[in-house]
């Protein structure tokens, strides 16, 4: 009896899970469980759960790689766990990531002597890079302050407002101010002449993004490098460029190789990219490259010896996985500039593809550039009776994540949506997508008007003064209630 009891409770391999007492009990969400379960239970539980979550090959908001091949994947699990910290320990994984950074840095056209090293690190995506690029540069501008007897407490940055909320977390959390471009009708990204405009002695560096995440549209840093130059010719200033090159480093160099953006122009003087975007690795990976060691501030490496041998550290983590810096160097070894070139050009092509169809159906105004990232904002011509939050929330009925946002100031007014090319995203599912959207037009225009505005803020009695984004949102939670009430009750409208 005892014996029987045991098994009954531990061993679920000789019934079928779902026959267990397992699945019968709710999971604990606050305290850990008293007791074990058994593995089988615990794994089948959790893959049932992670089935609500989007499929990662559809979710067309994201910028982050969802498909390598087999081989990597194999690399990636027989290096899980492995603490690229230790350097020590792995020496051959510490080799690997100086070789992406030298290849990389290579890539950005950095100026090196015979037999140099390039100056860089791998990060965890490209929000430490940034936080680490900024330091550097505000360290530098205070080191020239002080020498120069002047104060050094009110550093500033100029970006445009379609800066990544990284650059907005780099100013809060390190105390420097963020001075930002604002945006304007059919102009989404940094002009380079305000931009110069904002910049004083108190400015470490402009940050330009080669790769907007709102329409993915290349900012003009040769115009901000010639303008930049005769400025601080005209002040004195020394002010530098950073550029980030988180979605359009991997992407630059293959499909608009005479593009100068990168170390090619004098005041370029380090670039982030984030490997986990069109690097083609999994999501974790970022890199950060310095045009040379003076770039760098000495004083920011730290030195550890107590894992084995002195090691230089530069980084805002300590541990961190090694498994996509060795999926990286797999993938620029496996791929070559050849192989990068042609994923670059089919996704490209894949964006036009989906871009002619949306054209087609005469419903939208294209915000996107063709010659940036590879992905397609768009936005309606007549929003008056159904909006971009309404086709995003129906296009999740056939399994696709499509993204609806407004745009920055001073562009609030123009929302969009937006579908990333990544590398998996075929020719057959951006014609699967086309055909979706027409189907969810085809419904919207059966289904009564959403609410306006006035008729909203009415509803709620004239309280309070909502963003437009929550106004959005609150229309779009009453429109999806009229759909589900409809379906309840089979009106048809």
């Amino acid at each position: 009896m005892v014996l029987s009891k045991i098994a009954s409770d531990s061993d679920v391999s000789i019934s079928s899970t779902f026959a267990s007492r397992y699945v019968r009990d709710a999971l604990p969400r606050f305290k850990m469980p008293e007791n074990s379960i058994p593995k089988e239970a615990a794994y089948q539980i959790i893959n049932d759960e992670l089935m609500l979550d989007g499929n990662p090959r559809l979710n067309l908001a994201s910028f982050v790689t969802t498909w390598m091949e087999p081989e990597c994947d194999k690399l990636i699990m027989a290096s899980i766990n492995k603490n690229y910290v230790d350097m020590d320990e792995y020496p051959v994984t510490t080799e690997l990531q100086n070789r992406c950074v030298n290849m990389i840095a290579h890539l950005f056209n950095v100026p090196l002597g015979q037999g140099e090293a390039a100056v860089g690190v791998g990060t965890v995506g490209s929000s430490e890079a940034i936080m680490l690029a900024g330091l550097a540069f505000k360290r530098k501008w205070q080191k020239k302050m002080k020498d120069l007897g002047k104060p050094h407490d009110n550093p500033n940055i100029v970006t445009g407002a379609n800066v990544q909320v990284c650059w907005e977390k780099f100013a809060r959390y390190f105390e420097v101010e963020l001075k930002e471009v604002k945006l304007r009708d059919g102009y989404y990204v940094m002009d380079p002449e305000k931009a110069v405009e904002l910049v004083d002695e108190n400015t470490i560096c402009v940050a330009a993004i080669l790769g907007s995440t709102l329409n993915g549209e290349f900012e003009d840093v040769k115009r901000l490098n010639d303008l930049l130059t005769e400025k601080n010719k005209q002040t004195g200033f020394d002010t530098p460029i950073h550029v980030d090159a988180a979605s359009g480093g991997f992407i630059a160099p293959f499909l608009y190789p005479e593009l100068e953006w990168d170390f090619r122009l004098p005041l370029v003087k380090s670039i982030n990219v984030s490997g986990h975007k069109y690097g083609l690795v999994y999501a974790g990976i970022g890199w950060v490259i310095w045009r040379s060691k003076e770039d760098l501030p000495e004083e920011l490496i730290f030195h550890i010896n107590y894992l084995g041998a002195d090691q230089p550290t530069f980084t805002l983590n300590f541990s961190k996985g090694s498994s996509q810096i060795i999926a990286q160097y797999y993938q620029l070894i496996r791929l070559g500039h050849e192989g990068y070139k042609s994923i670059m050009e089919n996704c490209r092509e894949n964006a036009m593809v989906l871009k002619e169809g949306l054209e087609r159906t005469g419903r939208f105004n294209i915000v996107s550039k063709d010659n940036g990232v590879p992905l397609v904002a768009f936005s309606l011509k007549d929003n008056s009776c159904h909006n971009e939050f309404e086709v995003s929330d129906m296009l999740r009925r056939f399994g696709w994540i499509v993204p609806a946002y407004t745009m920055p100031p001073d562009a609030e007014h123009v929302t969009v949506l937006r579908v990333v090319i990544r590398e998996d995203f075929s020719r057959t599912l951006a014609e699967r997508l086309i055909g979706d959207i027409q189907r969810v037009l085809q419904e919207l225009d059966t289904l009564p008007p959403r609410l306006s505005v006035s008729e909203e803020k009415d509803k709620k009695g004239g309280v309070g003064k909502k963003s437009d984004l929550e106004v959005q949102k609150e229309i779009s939670r009453v429109w999806k209630k009229f759909v589900m009430d409809s379906k309840k009750t089979k009106r048809v409208c």
